[in-house]
């Protein structure tokens, strides 16, 4: 009961502290430790009632960064190697809790779960392995060809095939007019992550990450659905700059299923995959 108090105590006390915050522009506003409500700027690409699926995967990461830094006591001598999203069915514009757990402690790996609970059912599941730091300096080599810089590449708007607020939250460019099916682009956002919280370089990269489905549309989406599952991603460098590069390519097989592959890329090069695989169906 004494603990029931004091967490409720601290919730109330958390939440006085979000109303006197400045107002700000932000994906999502914190309400409570671990819950957070999303703002119009999240609003989803299929349907105007749910959030997109990018912010929402960089919260995810957020609420595991902070999960770790209480857990170590603020110092993390490890770095996100991979994680990976399970999206379990529709992403309400409601309230969200997020709930992190350390499933496998260690010195040199580590992996860390979070489940969303949005509208009292669990709506995405995440795994985020971590791996300790070493100088590899002298053996690193292997990399994607970096895509040409942000600047040489020319404004591009998705708002004219996307609605939705995430999409019209974005700055994009692309290298080249896109292909149906493949394109090179980049993209940031000035929008903040959380409102009143500084978030991970790692967890602002990736919570731009899952428009790679949207960028290179092989099919137009008042025709066809091709919603993704799952979103993983595997990170041989951490992030830098605010710039999100997705060298794309969508594929579509014979019997519904599709497969959105992405080299993912910082103002530096390369850094890493992204695979989204998709459930494609006209629309009735």
């Amino acid at each position: 009961m004494i603990n029931e108090k004091r967490k409720t105590h601290d919730e109330q006390n958390h939440e006085i502290a979000v109303r006197s915050m400045p107002l700000m522009k932000a994906y999502f506003e914190p309400i409570a430790p671990g819950r957070y409500r999303p703002t119009e700027h999240a609003g989803g690409a299929w349907n105007a009632d749910e959030i997109h699926f990018s912010p929402l995967g960089g919260l995810i990461v957020h609420a595991i960064d902070l999960h770790r830094a209480a857990k170590e006591g603020g110092v993390n001598s490890m770095e996100l190697g991979r994680i990976s999203f399970d999206i379990l069915g529709f992403l309400a514009a409601e309230e969200c809790e997020i709930q992190v757990e350390t499933i496998r402690p260690g010195r040199t790996i580590e992996l860390v779960e979070a489940t969303v609970i949005i509208a009292g059912r669990p709506a995405v599941l995440a795994r985020a392995w971590f791996i300790a730091t070493a100088d590899t300096t002298a053996v690193a080599g292997g990399e994607f060809v970096p895509m040409p810089s942000s600047d040489a590449a020319a404004p591009w708007s998705m708002s004219d095939t996307w609605p939705g607020g995430y999409v019209a939250s974005l700055e994009l460019k692309t290298i080249a007019p896109p292909l149906p099916g493949r394109t090179s682009a980049w993209l940031r956002s000035d929008i903040a992550l959380v409102a009143g919280e500084p978030t991970s370089p790692h967890a602002a990269f990736i919570a731009l990450v899952d428009t790679a489905n949207g960028v290179a549309v092989r099919e137009s989406p008042t025709e066809w659905m091709y919603p993704n599952l799952d979103l993983t991603i595997h990170l041989h460098r951490q992030p830098t700059g605010q710039w999100v590069g997705l060298d794309t390519t969508v594929t579509f097989g014979p019997a519904g299923h599709g497969l959105t592959s992405s080299v993912l890329h910082d103002e530096a090069g390369p850094i890493g995959r992204a695979e989204q695989i998709l459930t494609v169906r006209p629309m009735s």
